[in-house]
């Protein structure tokens, strides 16, 4: 057996530990994640709070990743990413323990910013120990895996709602227990996990925009595609006469996509190519659009709504595989924070917009924003491909 031989099989092996760790901790952290965004807009709604300031206080935890994302390739390369990931998650029960001892709109305010702030960097540092660990030849499965325990993660975060309701400490319990359990995984699994990547020359958020922003953006739709359909498919069912249980079951079904489908496009993104796959999922998401109105009222909604759930979260995972085939060292941990900002640039100006469309042509304002969104990712990516020829 030859050295180069020895060597591939070496790089070949995958640290299943490490990245079950890894995977744990971003997973507990999601569930946690998952739960307080509608435990708070419950309480703010029993509270009689209007429509437009609970959005405005859905919108600080965003905010908080737009404003972490660009000091976290410095503070993890200062504190360790993981005392930092640790320090991270006590920060965050710490502060959902505040958000449910004053329940107060105004008081929320700086306090979901915080949550955010701190959430982000775990986020990061995660995405970039796992990327920085995956074997090449596995990469695709193991981000699409990721990808999808993730979102189950998030759905399972309401779902548990059901359990300890939403009223008192119980539902901030599971939290708090949640966010600390983070810590508490990687404390366990730190002798396992990697060293930041640290060759190469350190560049900012700022300096990663330049050298991808095709990816960007691609994370920027993905973002911007769920927060729409999130908050906004609601609206858009009433208009054409939908009940509300039919509603909630349709974004159900949008999520279980998300989940289920990342595996399948992890897979097809080894046999064809992250790039191609991203192409199919976005074309996959403006047929959506297209499609929306003639089928929303008829039994070929299911399969739409979890196909599209599927492939436009799908932008995200290509994008995270393509940032590991691309990038490495410290270049690969100032993407993803610059992946972490997109998101929530995304998350942040979707809704408003599809919102203000919707309000200017009515209720088909939601599918034609998207469309449009679609159509630029399309040409951009076309326009990227011509000229690698």
């Amino acid at each position: 057996m030859t050295a180069a031989s020895t060597t591939s099989q070496r790089d070949d092996r995958s640290p299943w530990a490490a990245m079950a760790g890894i995977i744990a901790t971003v997973t507990v952290f999601a569930v946690a994640q998952g739960l307080t965004y509608p435990l708070l807009s419950f309480i703010l709604e029993r509270q009689g709070t209007a429509a437009g300031l609970i959005g405005l206080s859905a919108a600080m935890t965003p905010l908080g990743f737009i404003i972490s994302a660009p000091v976290i390739p410095a503070l993890s390369r200062r504190v360790g990413a993981a005392r930092l990931a640790i320090l991270c998650s006590i920060l965050a029960a710490l502060t959902l323990i505040a958000i449910a001892g004053r329940q107060d709109v105004w008081t929320w305010m700086p306090l979901r910013f915080l949550l955010g702030f701190f959430a982000n960097p775990l986020y990061v540092i995660s995405e970039t120990w796992l990327i920085s660990i995956t074997p090449a030849s596995r990469r695709g499965r193991i981000m699409g895996l990721y990808s999808s325990i993730v979102s189950a993660g998030f759905a399972v975060g309401p779902l548990s709602l059901g359990l300890s309701g939403t009223e008192g400490w119980a539902p901030f319990l599971i939290g708090i227990g949640a966010f600390l359990g983070c810590g508490l995984i990687v404390l366990v699994v730190a002798l396992r996990l990697p060293d930041m990547p640290a060759e190469g020359e350190a560049i900012s958020v700022g300096g990663f925009l330049a050298r991808a922003p095709l990816l960007l953006f691609a994370v920027f739709t993905a973002a911007a595609f769920e927060q729409i359909l999130l908050s906004l498919l609601a609206v858009y069912g009433a208009a054409l006469g939908s009940t509300e249980s039919r509603i909630a079951s349709l974004i159900t079904c949008f999520v279980a996509g998300n989940a289920v489908l990342q595996i399948l496009l992890g897979r097809v993104a080894e046999r064809f190519g992250a790039t191609r796959t991203m192409l199919f999922c976005v074309l996959t998401c403006l047929s959506g659009c297209l499609l929306l109105a003639s089928t929303f009222t008829t039994w070929l909604i299911w399969p739409l709504v979890f196909i599209w759930g599927g492939v436009s979260f799908g932008l995200y995972t290509m994008s995270l595989i393509q940032l590991g085939e691309r990038f490495n060292g410290q270049t690969l941990i100032a993407g993803n924070a610059a992946f972490a900002f997109a998101w929530g640039v995304g998350g942040m100006a979707g809704s408003p917009a599809a919102g203000l469309a919707m309000q200017l042509v009515g209720h088909q304002g939601l599918p034609s924003s998207l469309a449009l969104l679609s159509c630029v990712l399309v040409l951009s990516l076309l326009a990227a491909r011509q000229r690698e020829q």
